[in-house]
């Protein structure tokens, strides 16, 4: 199980591992098995679900979206702790399951998540509107120019800004802050204040922590994986900088 938010990589893994399990098969049944979870998924919607065939599993931002055959649209957020555990009905039921999709050949998909946080959505044909929502930060919409432009009309400091999901989409705490870092910016450092050279270097950052995430198990099957020791300053106050040799101090910023 996760120990901290899944962010925009581990979203984008966890939906490629449903993808791998899920796509093309036919839902036998849908349960949600915690009262948080049922809040979301009523039993209605479960009963829904049954019969119909996954036709698209995408993702955009940290949400991921199931499409069904007959256009429902089931809406996943994993909020703080969840994940995907993908195997066998008949296997023994993980640790923390809330959520539980069977397909009619076997296939177990549950979502797992031990603060029972995250969310699962149906919503009818045509019904679901995304929230207003930045560009990918890996796709070529998110230019030099527009993050530019964006940042010169905020006059906080940047760690916060990053967090809104409106000026990039999928960025959360920790690869911000790693992205900061490799763009030498101080967390501080108010973001209409940032040279074009800067905002460059901050973009161009941001894409680098995401295509190197340390994201551990995530990426185990990957020849690319590497573990969390790879954080540059996440997880190690008190550590010496390795480009200052300094102690690393943890601010708070927006409650993070």
């Amino acid at each position: 199980m996760a120990s901290r938010m899944p962010e925009l990589p581990e979203v984008e893994y966890a939906a490629f591992r449903f993808r791998q399990a899920a796509l093309g098969r036919t839902i036998a049944s849908v349960a949600a098995l915690h009262p948080s979870a049922a809040r979301s998924l009523p039993a209605a919607a479960c009963r829904r679900l049954a019969g119909r065939q996954i036709t698209e599993i995408a993702r955009r931002a940290k949400i991921q979206l199931v499409t069904l055959d007959d256009g429902q649209l089931i809406e996943v957020h994993f909020r703080m702790t969840g994940d995907w555990d993908i195997g066998h009905a008949a296997d023994p039921a993980p640790a923390y399951e809330r959520v539980r999709i069977e397909c009619t050949d076997g296939t177990r998909v549950s979502l797992v998540d031990s603060r029972a946080f995250g969310i699962v959505r149906v919503h009818a044909p045509g019904a679901f509107v995304l929230p207003d929502l930045g560009p990918e930060p890996l796709e070529q919409g998110f230019t030099v120019m527009d993050f530019a432009t964006q940042l010169a009309s905020r006059r906080g400091p940047i760690k916060p800004a990053l967090l809104d999901q409106t000026l990039v989409a999928g960025v959360g705490n920790i690869y911000a802050a790693e992205a900061l870092w490799v763009a030498n910016i101080h967390p501080t450092r108010v973001a209409a204040a940032l040279s074009h050279a800067r905002v460059t270097l901050l973009r161009d950052a941001i894409r680098e922590v995401l295509q190197t995430a340390p994201v551990g198990r995530y990426y185990a099957a990957s020849d690319d994986a590497r573990t969390e020791d790879a954080w540059r300053v996440y997880g190690r106050e008190g550590e010496p900088c390795t480009r200052c040799a300094r102690p690393i101090k943890r601010i708070t910023q927006a409650g993070r």
